[in-house]
């Protein structure tokens, strides 16, 4: 992609080496994803970059996208549109926050960002981002708005399906499980597409209910995934004091920072399964850092007020 490729670095495989898999006689590196891009990093960069690419191949000079006020996905796309020169347009969830812009700004690290990259920011109710696919609300927005290529909430189409394919390489073939977070499906999606016939992906969804099998079947081709569902502790930004000392724990020891949306209730859902058997002696997993970890510092607020741990990098 010759707009990103001055800034975009390859990711690597980074070994984890901890007791438990030494006891278990398995193996995990991860994929740091995360370290591809400062800002459009992990599974953010591979689902914008094809989108990025039709919208330009269309003749658009506005890309619109919708999120909370944490959003990875609104972050990312914010400083996606500013480097490759598209102006971006995010659809934020809670009209409440559009009241006192300056207040909400000050206090909103991942809007602020947004802001400060040239996205222009539009909140909505709840009721009405409920409807944000729906032909009446683009039209709405049209009006507003003009012309623009619209992504969808966290990024998901076939374009971004394409572009996470791209997180695996031939360097991966040697792993017989890939292991990643799940939220709306694409990144797993990319990754099953691109695996290989010995191999069987696990994916681990952030938040509850049963509808992601659905989603992921839109996109997938193959059979060989799976989706381990007890470990999005409550629901999506629903996280607990165990899963924090985890991704602090982990932090110290390996030296890698893990969001605690995603990719750290992977690692934590991961190492229990290993620590219960699931996994046979000699068996090699490969875990997909997704980034993320710009959230850290919205979900540190919501920890300190409610006189929590906090999470450290």
């Amino acid at each position: 992609m010759n707009f990103f490729s001055s800034e975009v670095r390859e990711s690597k495989n980074e070994e984890i080496v901890h007791p438990v898999l030494k006891q278990a006689g398995v193996s995990i590196h991860m994929k740091r994803e995360d370290l591809i891009h400062d800002h459009i990093s992990g599974n953010k960069f591979r689902k914008l970059k094809y989108n990025l690419l039709e919208a330009k191949k269309k003749g658009f000079n506005t890309i619109l996208t919708f999120g909370g006020a944490y959003s990875n996905h609104i972050a990312a796309t914010a400083a996606a549109g500013k480097l490759v020169g598209l102006h971006a347009i995010g659809v934020i969830r809670g009209d409440e926050l559009g009241h006192d812009l300056d207040h909400t700004l000050s206090g909103n690290d991942t809007l602020r960002f947004a802001s400060d990259n040239g996205m222009r920011l539009k909140f909505v109710s709840r009721k009405d981002y409920k409807e944000k696919a729906s032909e009446s609300f683009l039209k709405m927005l049209k009006k507003e708005f003009g012309s623009f290529y619209s992504i969808p909430e966290g990024g998901t189409n076939e374009l971004a399906v394409e572009g996470c394919k791209e997180i695996l390489t031939g360097k991966d073939e040697i792993y017989d499980y890939l292991c990643c977070a799940v939220g709306t499906g694409g990144t797993i999606s990319g990754i099953i597409n691109a695996s290989l016939e010995h191999q069987n992906i696990i994916g681990f969804p952030a938040l509850k209910g049963d509808f992601l099998s659905d989603e992921i079947n839109k996109y997938a081709n193959k059979a060989n995934w799976s989706l381990t569902k007890e470990y999005h502790f409550g629901g999506y930004g629903k996280i607990n004091p165990s899963l924090i000392e985890f991704i602090n724990r982990f932090c110290k020891e390996q030296n890698i920072a893990l969001d605690p949306i995603y990719t750290g209730k992977m690692m934590y859902g991961l190492f229990d399964k290993i620590q219960k058997g699931f996994f046979t002696k000699n068996t090699r997993i490969l875990a997909i850092h997704t980034g993320g970890l710009q959230g850290i510092s919205g979900m540190n607020k919501k920890l300190s007020k409610k006189k929590l741990p906090l999470i450290r990098i």
